[in-house]
């Protein structure tokens, strides 16, 4: 199915461009809505609810208890909140916590993308992991 034509708000834009720094991330459009998959896997729905904003919807199996006491996050429909999967809903008027929704969307292609794919992030992360700590050793 093709993109959809409305407009991406801000916050769709910037979470969109973030997932789609993960490696070997692709951007596909089932139902007419967007998602970010891993190796066909999704780990990331990007949709807007029927009053406008902002949907989103990622697999967190270590922080979900905690996400869920969230007033704007509930479990996914369709059996998937059982399996670890959480759903945010954020009105157009809303402030939208990109940090940490861009926290979960890395907690998501974590348990959702095969291990050959998470090496790769890994080996990724580990000049950054050392630079930090040799700044951390001089202060």
């Amino acid at each position: 199915m093709s993109a959809p034509t409305r407009k991406m708000t801000k916050a769709e834009i910037a979470l969109r461009s973030y997932a789609l720094t993960f490696p070997e991330s692709t951007e596909e459009f089932p139902w007419g809505e967007r998602v970010i998959k891993v190796k066909g896997k999704v780990f990331l729905f990007l949709g807007q609810p029927a009053g406008g904003g902002l949907g989103f919807s990622v697999k967190l199996p270590v922080s979900s208890a905690t996400a869920l006491e969230l007033p704007f996050a509930e479990p996914t429909g369709y059996g998937l909140g059982k399996h670890g999967w959480v759903s945010a809903t954020f009105p157009s008027s809303d402030d939208v916590p990109l940090d940490l929704l861009k926290e979960w969307i890395d907690e998501s292609y974590r348990a959702v993308a095969p291990k050959a794919v998470l090496a790769k992030l890994e080996a990724a992360e580990e000049p950054r992991q050392a630079k930090k700590s040799k700044a951390a050793k001089r202060k």
